[in-house]
């Protein structure tokens, strides 16, 4: 995927924690066309500093240098992480900056709220298959964000996927829908992968088929635009196989554990949210 590099005057972007997502950001703007010497990172750990900077040429600094010469700062680590981080960079912010945030339940006035008065903030919901460059990254302005601001995020993050703008009053329930997606989809992977070899088949085989299903379908229902359910019709004929499969997908209310699991997540996302308000520790992520 390409984008045009808006970012040609020479001030840096700074990435602040170069782990999973933060590699795959920093990748993905390289391979859309930003130079190396226009992003710098930044990573708690020596040696993921020096594997970034072989890697990909670009300068790995502490939190505060990268801040300061930063233009755009996406914050990239655990939502209880993110008042010690603020509070950290909060001086070496610069005038004018825009500050994007990656944090899961982290919600802009808590951002805001430790920054210097008007620093404009957007907080992003991104996935996984942004590794591949096809993300689904869901973006929601903060109170100081402008038009441009949301541009200049979905430039970045159009590097490696699709961003839309939702209110985020929403962004707990996209993190249970396409933050946390990616799982359910390897989940149900799994368990199509397990069926197959106990049907007898080769477990590479079922892999195969499996995977390969999974993704024509998706391409099929991104490219037609047809409902899901008008495309799942077309495939099952009454009396035949697909009916049978399905039936029993509905008999063990595998929609209603759907709906409960990404009640869970949107909870999760809740709580999350709460903890880094309040500083605790804990687990963080999807």
């Amino acid at each position: 995927m390409t984008s045009t590099n808006s970012n040609s005057g020479g001030h840096p972007l700074a990435i602040l924690g170069a782990g999973v997502m933060g590699e795959t950001v920093l990748s993905g703007l390289l391979r859309a066309g930003w130079h190396a010497d226009q992003i710098v990172a930044t990573d708690r750990r020596p040696e993921r500093r020096q594997e970034l900077a072989a890697r990909y040429g670009i300068r790995m600094l502490e939190n505060t240098d990268a801040v300061a010469e930063a233009e755009t700062v996406i914050l990239v680590v655990k939502p209880q992480d993110m008042r010690d981080l603020l509070a950290e960079i909060a001086l070496s912010i610069k005038p004018g900056a825009l500050v994007v945030s990656l944090a899961a339940g982290v919600d802009t006035v808590f951002i805001e709220s430790r920054l210097p008065e008007g620093v404009a903030v957007v907080r992003v919901m991104p996935n996984t298959p942004a590794q591949v460059d096809e993300g689904m990254a869901a973006i929601s302005p903060g109170s100081h964000s402008t038009q441009d601001h949301l541009d200049r995020v979905t430039e970045i993050l159009s590097a490696t996927g699709r961003v839309i703008t939702v209110p985020e009053q929403y962004q707990d329930a996209v993190t249970a829908i396409s933050g946390t997606g990616p799982a359910y989809l390897f989940f149900v992977v799994e368990a199509m992968i397990e069926a197959g070899v106990h049907l007898g088949l080769p477990r590479d085989t079922a892999t195969e088929l499996v995977v390969q299903t999974m993704l024509g379908s998706a391409k099929l229902l991104r490219e037609t635009g047809e409902h899901p359910t008008v495309l799942r019709e077309r495939v099952t004929s009454p009396g035949g196989t697909t009916a049978a499969a399905v039936r029993q997908l509905e008999d063990h209310k595998v929609r209603a554990a759907f709906l409960v699991a990404m009640e869970a997540a949107r909870d999760r996302s809740r709580e999350l949210a709460a903890a880094a308000r309040e500083n605790k520790q804990g687990t963080g992520g999807h």
